[in-house]
């Protein structure tokens, strides 16, 4: 089946340095400038992962993340390699340094407003060189959290008013998922 929008012209409604925003048939959503795409970093070792808490302007408020970090977005680094910036950002934002990055494929953030898309890394072999915090212009706590500590962790946090970034959903998944009988289920 083919959107009847899907072959019209996009139109550009506005564009910032960052963001664009557009429109094609009936659809208007946001997409990253200049092909900008992210990297999220999934650095999970010796039963702990870790996160970052950052002030999300949109929010109005902190919120809890996996770090991340724009891949292309300066200048000279337009083709910057996904697990290039993913360990650069790894160590910017945690002061961690990983000896192994892999990618685990791209995603899609809310697709049906964002046309955003994010390679998702996983970080191991990790070795603190740095404190972490982010740049200049970021104020970044870094939480190395253990695995089982993660609910509980992320439900004090949101009681704090701090936001919870979706990307969380993959350490939650175990205590959200629950495989039961069939009457469980559908009930």
């Amino acid at each position: 089946m083919t959107d009847p929008d899907a072959n019209l012209p996009e139109e550009l409604m506005w564009q910032g340095r960052f963001i664009t925003a557009k429109r094609r048939g009936r659809w208007e959503y946001v997409a990253r400038a200049r092909g900008i795409r992210a990297a999220v970093i999934l650095a999970i070792e010796d039963g702990h992962v870790l996160l970052v808490e950052q002030y999300r302007v949109p929010l109005g408020r902190n919120c809890l993340e996996l770090p991340a970090g724009l891949i292309g977005d300066e200048d000279g680094r337009e083709r910057e390699d996904p697990l290039a910036a993913a360990g650069r950002e790894l160590e910017e934002e945690t002061g961690y340094r990983a000896a192994k990055l892999e990618k685990c494929g791209d995603f899609y953030s809310s697709p049906g407003m964002v046309s955003e898309g994010f390679t998702l890394v996983r970080a191991s072999g990790l070795e603190k060189v740095g404190p972490g915090g982010g740049t200049d212009s970021e104020n970044i706590i870094v939480h190395r959290i253990a695995l089982g500590d993660i609910p509980a962790f992320i439900e004090n946090k949101r009681a704090e008013n701090c936001g919870i970034d979706v990307r969380l959903l993959l350490l939650l998944a175990t205590t959200l998922v629950k495989v039961g009988s069939a009457k469980e289920i559908t009930s």
